[in-house]
């Protein structure tokens, strides 16, 4: 069973391949995406992260979940050595660059903790996929063209199963503009680079580190090629695709994704695949040369 809402201003998709009743379960988890929307909106005047950013709470009144978000926020910022920083120029925090990833996360634990063993939740093209499909084999997720998103896909990977990854993220900024900005330097347009997409164990890792890439621009794909138990594929502005050294482990020859990764929300899209063979060169937008990065 598979149901789609509207939270947080994204789609957000949740599809149960548990032969048992799912009702209360999707329920749980939409129920579960409206309570962090009202908690971490920047644009909800009194969202508690709205309130913090007014000086209206102090940080011993901190909930539980902001202080576990904000801790995480920090942590990311020391690993990504200050790459991913979610405290603005203003002084204010934002800190939708992980909290999606965080919400994709703890919900599809809500669903494990209720005895649920095979499903995705695509937020936003944000996914976490545990178990398997309908037909008993990993989750099947599609990469969309940064340059025509709603027209073709340029990659399928498996997640969930036995591949030992559960979270796949993608940023970039074809869907939303740019959201994205390098802390170690403001200024910066970030605009070689239209897509980074991070396959990681669940939803959360990949999402904070796809965040972090992106800022990096061009260096993003080698901090991820360091990263351990983390894959990357990059896209520039030219339309060549860089990937770390294992990440064809996870790409597959089938076509019919069951979900997207996107920094879009997910929309149909074409069975079309337009890589190239791998080694680098130029490539006209929409249509992709890739290679691929091995470790020393």
């Amino acid at each position: 069973m598979k149901l789609t809402r509207t939270i947080m201003g994204m789609n957000i998709s949740v599809e149960i391949a548990d032969r048992r009743k799912h009702k209360d379960a999707l329920a749980k988890v939409f129920g579960h995406f409206a309570y962090v929307d009202g908690k971490f909106s920047t644009y909800k005047k009194e969202s508690e992260i709205s309130r913090i950013n007014r000086g209206e709470i102090k940080e011993s009144e901190y909930s539980p979940d902001m202080l576990a978000v904000l801790s995480l926020a920090e942590k990311t910022r020391k690993e990504t050595s200050g790459y991913f920083d979610i405290r603005a120029s203003d002084g204010k925090l934002d800190p939708s660059g992980i909290v999606k990833g965080w919400a994709i996360k703890t919900a599809a634990d809500i669903l494990s903790g209720d005895g649920y063993d095979n499903f995705y939740i695509n937020a936003g093209g944000d996914i976490e996929a545990r178990g398997v499909n309908q037909k008993g084999e990993p989750w099947k997720i599609g990469i969309r063209n940064p340059f025509s998103p709603e027209k073709e896909i340029i990659k399928v990977v498996s997640l969930g199963g036995d591949t030992g990854k559960n979270g796949m993220a993608t940023s970039g900024t074809y869907a939303r503009g740019s959201h994205i900005y390098n802390p170690q330097k403001r200024d910066d347009s970030l605009s070689e680079i239209v897509s980074v997409t991070v396959i990681g164990p669940d939803a959360y890792e990949a999402d904070r580190f796809a965040t972090a890439a992106f800022a990096m621009g061009p260096f993003g794909i080698y901090f991820l090629e360091k990263l351990k138990g983390f894959e990357g594929y990059m896209v520039d502005r030219r339309g060549i695709a860089t990937f770390t050294s294992n990440f064809e482990k996870f790409s597959n020859n089938d076509r019919s994704p069951e979900t997207f990764s996107s920094a879009a929300s997910s929309n149909a899209a074409a069975r079309e695949a337009a890589l190239g063979e791998a080694g680098q060169g130029q490539a006209p937008r929409g249509k992709f040369s890739s290679t691929g990065r091995r470790r020393n």
